[in-house]
């Protein structure tokens, strides 16, 4: 190998260390701009309850950050309750949904048992189906499905669906008569009408 290579040029020698100078002498500028600029942020720190324009630059600016915080916060607010209220409204729309296909179920449990004699609901099979049936209430009544009061109640568009009136004398005018379909309430919220006569 040539002395030539091993070897750098004078000149890139020279370009080098103007190269490091020059570094040096802008770390040295970037440090003077650095302190001054402390200088000047304590000055105004120490001077900013003396001089009324910087003191209300500095409170302006305060209020500011101030306002965008508290409108972000109440953004947040707003966001994490409307998320609430769309999380409650779905589990519910969902739950209806379940609800409303459970209750044919029941229906056909309580016209079973309603054709036994007494002497067959005293079988061991009559009595296991009623057991099933009772466990089935008594769960669905823990979620809140409840059902609604009808037979002997006055009538109420908002629970009952009318389908006839009957003339009766042990009932008022306007009183249910005959429930025909037992409704059901989940919570507040009604997810079966109750089918009735009302008495005329």
């Amino acid at each position: 190998m040539s002395k030539k290579n091993t070897k750098k040029k004078p000149e890139g020698e020279a370009l080098e260390k103007k190269g490091l100078a020059a570094d040096e002498e802008i770390k040295e500028e970037a440090k003077e701009e650095e302190e001054k600029a402390t200088e000047e942020g304590s000055e105004e720190a120490d001077t900013g309850d003396d001089d009324p324009k910087a003191g209300g630059k500095l409170k302006a600016k305060l209020d500011e950050v101030n306002d965008r915080l508290l409108r972000q916060m109440a953004e947040f607010e707003n966001f994490r309750r409307r998320s609430e209220k769309e999380k409650t409204q779905m589990y519910d729309m969902g739950a209806k949904t379940v609800i409303e296909k459970i209750l044919p179920v029941i229906d056909n449990f309580e016209r079973g048992l309603a054709t036994l004699t007494p002497e067959q609901k005293k079988e061991p099979f009559a009595e296991g189906i009623d057991k099933v049936y009772t466990q089935l209430m008594t769960e669905l009544a823990g979620l809140g499905v409840t059902p609604i009061d009808a037979l002997g109640c006055e009538f109420d568009p908002a629970l009952h669906n009318a389908v006839m009136q009957v003339e009766t004398d042990e009932y008022e005018s306007g009183v249910i008569a005959q429930e025909m379909q037992k409704g059901y309430k989940y919570n507040d919220t009604v997810v079966r009408h109750s089918m009735v006569a009302v008495a005329q």
